[in-house]
């Protein structure tokens, strides 16, 4: 592993770092924030997942979380969104596909499926990897993310609810296989047989399977992709009919960008917090 920068924040210390990924073919990085309490002991973790075009710099320069994670005693992990440099024809070019869209699953169609393996890098390579490096505590863990991101951590948090504590997003795409960007995205990773997407799409999975506490969800009502890509009301549905506590806050003159999720940060880590029993 690779330290790629690390500087002093809020007390503690915000870093980037690049490894070989095993289940990525390649090298990949993320951001880790480590808060003033991690010099004395193992921090619970928060992981943010972010949506497409973004890499691991951008929440962790856009979000504003470091300063209530200090104090909270919350180490931050920011993944990259995929692969880079892989070379493969058609990674690149198309901001809602391939190279910064891995849409947070393991592709099984070639040539994707040697590369794009987000969910098992996120879920089990690059825990291993920070447990056994820094002072965190995977086993105490929460998961967030935005947009493609949001689907990344509901749909991550719905097939491991015995490995996250707590769950959140913000704007998320939550239900892929009935939206423009999911749909582009599924066929291209996982093949057009629809019913192969069904893991991968929150709507589809919390009927199968509840998470064990109450998912936060926050949307801006100007949200340019709300009508088309996000639709919130279908996970609203989805969670009414499984029985899943959700609760969705709807906000009014909020878009998508990081100045919506800057604003309500703070609720997240808290609700999080609360969850990691910090």
């Amino acid at each position: 592993m690779e330290t790629l920068s690390e500087q002093h924040c809020h007390g503690g210390v915000q870093g980037f770092y690049r490894h070989d990924s095993r289940v990525c073919g390649g090298p990949m990085r993320f951001a880790l924030y480590l808060p003033p309490q991690s010099t004395r002991q193992p921090c619970p973790v928060l992981w943010f997942l972010a949506g497409l075009t973004c890499t691991e710099e951008t929440a962790t320069i856009k979000a504003g979380a470091q300063r209530l994670a200090a104090a909270l005693g919350l180490a931050l992990v920011m993944p990259d969104t995929s692969p880079r440099d892989t070379g493969l024809d058609g990674a690149t070019g198309d901001w809602e596909f391939g190279e910064g869209a891995g849409f947070y699953l393991d592709a099984t169609q070639k040539p994707w499926a040697a590369r794009f393996n987000m969910r098992s890098y996120v879920a089990e390579e690059l825990p291993a990897l920070l447990s056994g490096k820094f002072p965190v505590d995977i086993t105490r863990a929460g998961i967030c993310g935005h947009s493609m991101g949001g689907h990344g951590a509901l749909t991550l948090a719905l097939a491991y609810p015995q490995r996250y504590r707590s769950v959140s997003a913000f704007a998320p795409i939550v239900a892929p296989s009935r939206v423009p960007w999911g749909q582009k995205a599924f066929s291209r990773y996982l093949g057009d047989d629809a019913t192969a997407w069904s893991g991968y799409d929150a709507c589809a999975l919390v009927r199968q399977q509840t998470f064990p506490g109450t998912i936060l969800i926050d949307q801006g009502e100007a949200d340019r992709f709300l009508a088309e890509q996000l639709r919130p009301e279908l996970f609203e549905q989805a969670c009414a009919e499984a029985g899943q506590p959700l609760v969705l806050r709807r906000h009014p003159g909020y878009d998508h960008s990081y100045w919506f999720i800057s604003s309500f940060i703070d609720d997240h880590l808290r609700h999080h917090a609360k969850a990691l029993g910090l």
